[in-house]
């Protein structure tokens, strides 16, 4: 059946079509928003799998077309998905797996397709939007709309849904997404924003006006949020997404299809073997959890499911060592949670508050520029941070925008198989390895300031893994690069918290490992600086939490952070920087007119001074600014040297002019504020553009050129520097 729903939500104007194309799917919809036009199809395999989780895909493709683009490349046709598709179809799929109830083994498959572009919309939530649409009114089993929504933070005002370009204005970038009862995740990042800042540089040529040698630069301000103002918008945009899901089920529950008929896998304890199990067996499983809190592996629960698949009493009654490890699994969780709940202690004997003891070593890669290896407790992440140059930047094309864009600051996440102990090859980095990395670059990223000419790449090999190896990631970036003696606004930490709900009772669990990760009920990533959050992501799989919880997560939070944080600052007081890794830049400021004996005669100086001390040289011509760089320092400082020597050995007393005098020179050069006049006694005036003409002057070429004789009357002098007014000019074709 054709249908079309139309919706004005939170500055979305949203316009859904359904039974119009892709009939064949179980469900479908065609979402349009501005100029974007996504389609969003819902397929579901009706014989379930038999392994015992939910088979759920969900893939998110963009279209070169929809944005009027042909692929680059040599195969011009979409190719594997980029970082923008993986992490939005990461997205969609945290959003919409925790509403298939358990015991769901039938495989589904969630397509959305962007068909058409706006280069303002926000595709990430319009993409949870269609997901969702085409999921309700499919004939699966799942009655819940699912909404996402991003909150920003503009001049001091929340802002629901902004667009991309209003985005770019925000101190916040906040994704929720829920149901009409729940939230269900959160993404979160601060955004740094930027001022102008206008840097005196002393010129080496004492008679340089000063003003020339003046650096206006942009300059990061660090941001995070306080975890009480960050509540407070969560608790208000939940509100939002409550009204949305609501207003869609009023509309949508019109054309849902009958639902099918699909009899759920419920799990299956075979009660004597659990009370078997319970009587023989408790202590050693218990002893096994112990152990298991410095692993991720459950080697020692295959173990003990085989010995008990080898005695008397299993083998009368046919127990298979199959369904003795899934009992087995599910005691092991029961342990677990209650020694939490009505204990207060967990596998490893901590406190539900405590943190793993921390150890931390820097510059421990001799060629590195800087690197970091940080351990907390059986997790532990070698962070390696190298400085590039401006090239050096990863180029990347949205689907919207106009040409190449690049990446300054890199974060990678690698989480090769040994680190849990598995006998397996390290393969290319997947949903989960990207996912790290960008909420570590988005937890870094605030406190971060990357000169325009530089490029900076973390790259974090987890060596050993028991849980918050993203957060061990944060923790070592921030270190890394303050090993490399990068400057950073404040250093951030990274935490990962954990819940534990039955009934009535919860416990809040700093610092979770692997063990409480699978056996939990929530997966809170918090990191930032001490001064708030930088960057949060929460998953929970029961289905919400309330506010109230959340707000006690984050205070717990807030106190393991400054823990944290204070055992890095020891550590960052220990750093011994190698200078002689380093790569280097210097900038010194000459007289434009020597920028010419810089250079030499086509070229050769220079190229002389790159070639002897292995530098690249950046010169602004109008300023007289010199930028050098190099791999290493001291060449770098030795080449600024070897240019001062130049200029100086081309710098005398001045010739003295008196004011009022007439001279005839020749133009040296222009530039857009004037140009540089070859007066008697081999010296350089300027004639400022305002001295061209009783009129006013648009472009100093419009009257003189490079090669004009002219005559020129002195209006000032002090030291080298001498102004001028033009009287005549000789143009060069007579």
């Amino acid at each position: 059946m054709k249908c079309r729903f139309e919706f004005e939500m939170n500055n979305l104007h949203e316009i859904y079509e359904f039974g119009e194309v892709a009939r064949q799917a179980n469900g479908s919809v065609l979402l349009k928003s501005g100029k974007t036009v996504m389609l969003a199809t819902v397929v579901i395999e009706k014989e379930p799998v038999e392994e015992d989780f939910l088979p759920l895909t969900v893939q998110y493709i963009e279209k070169s077309y929809a944005a009027g683009k042909i692929p680059g490349g040599f195969v011009k046709r979409e190719q594997k998905p980029g970082d923008f598709e993986t992490l939005t179809a990461r997205i969609v799929d945290r959003a919409l797996r925790p509403l298939f109830p358990k015991g769901f083994l039938y495989p589904v498959v969630i397509t959305v397709m962007v068909l058409s572009a706006d280069a303002q919309s926000d595709l990430q939530v319009l993409a949870l939007k269609a997901a969702s649409a085409a999921l309700y009114i499919s004939d699966i089993p799942i009655r819940k709309a699912v909404s996402g929504v991003r909150v920003a933070k503009i001049d001091g005002n929340i802002v629901y849904n902004p667009t991309l370009e209003e985005l770019k204005k925000s101190t916040l970038d906040l994704y929720l997404a829920g149901t009409a009862e729940e939230l269900l995740m959160i993404e979160m990042a601060a955004i740094g924003s930027y001022r102008t800042e206008v840097v005196p540089t002393t010129p080496i040529d004492p008679f340089m006006d000063p003003t020339l040698a003046e650096e206006v630069i942009m300059v990061k301000e660090p941001n995070a949020m306080p975890e009480e103002e960050l509540a407070q918008i969560i608790k208000e945009g939940k509100e939002v997404l409550i009204q949305e899901c609501k207003e869609y089920e009023k509309y949508f529950i019109e054309i849902a299809k009958p639902m099918l008929e699909l009899p759920l896998e419920p799990e299956k304890i075979n009660e004597e073997l659990w009370l078997y199990i319970d009587e023989i067996y408790k202590d050693e499983i218990k002893d096994a959890i112990t152990a298991m809190a410095k692993s991720e592996r459950n080697e020692l629960l295959k173990e003990i499911a085989k010995k008990i698949a080898e005695d008397e009493v299993a083998q009368e009654q046919g127990w298979e060592y199959e369904l003795i490890y899934k009992v087995v699994e599910k005691y092991k969780r029961k342990i677990v949670r209650e020694m939490i709940l009505q204990e207060g202690k967990r596998a490893d004997g901590r406190g539900l508050k405590d943190v793993r003891p921390i150890d931390i070593k820097t510059n421990i890669l001799p060629s590195a520029h800087g690197s970091c290896l940080f351990t907390r407790g059986e997790t532990q992440a070698l962070v390696v941070c190298t400085i590039g140059e401006k090239t050096d930047a990863q180029m990347f094309e949205m689907l919207t925008s106009k040409g190449p864009e690049y990446e300054h600051f890199m974060v990678h996440y690698n989480f090769p198989p040994f680190s849990v102990g598995e006998a397996k090859p390290i393969t290319a980095p997947g949903r989960r390895e990207l996912g790290h990395g960008n909420l570590a670059r988005r937890a870094l990223e605030p406190v971060v300031d990357v000169p325009e000419d530089k490029t900076y790449r973390l790259v974090s090999e987890i060596l050993e893994s028991n849980g918050s190896s993203s957060m061990a990631t944060v923790c070592g970036g921030a270190l890394a690069m303050r090993a490399a003696n990068i400057e950073l606004a404040d250093l951030v930490a990274g935490v990962a918290m954990g819940l534990v709900v039955e009934d009535e009772k919860y416990a809040i669990l700093t610092d979770i490992m692997g063990l409480e990760d699978h056996d939990g009920d929530m997966d809170f990533k918090v990191a930032g600086t001490s001064e708030g959050i930088t960057a949060m992501q929460m998953d929970i799989k029961l289905g919400g939490v309330a506010h109230e919880i959340l707000q006690e997560a984050l205070v717990q939070a807030r106190e393991a952070r400054v823990y944290i944080l204070d055992v890095m600052k020891k550590a960052e007081e220990k750093i011994e920087i190698n200078e002689e890794n380093l790569p280097s830049s210097e900038t010194i400021f000459v007289h434009p007119s020597k920028i010419a004996d810089i250079i030499g005669q086509a070229g050769k100086t220079i190229k002389e001074i790159i070639e002897k001390f292995e530098v690249t040289i950046d010169i602004d011509r109008e300023k007289g600014r010199v930028r050098v760089t190099g791999k290493n320092r001291p060449k770098v400082i030795a080449a600024c040297e070897h240019i001062e020597n130049i200029t100086k050995k081309s710098t005398s007393q001045p010739v003295t002019f008196e004011p009022g005098e007439i001279l005839k020179g020749r133009v040296k050069r222009t530039t857009s504020f004037g140009a540089f006049v070859e007066l008697p006694g081999g010296v350089d005036g300027l004639l400022h553009i305002s001295k061209l003409a009783a009129r006013r002057v648009e472009r100093v070429e419009d009257v003189v050129e490079e090669g004009d004789e002219v005559e020129v009357e002195v209006l000032s002098q002090k030291g080298h520097k001498i102004e001028l007014a033009l009287r005549q000019v000789f143009k060069r074709d007579g």
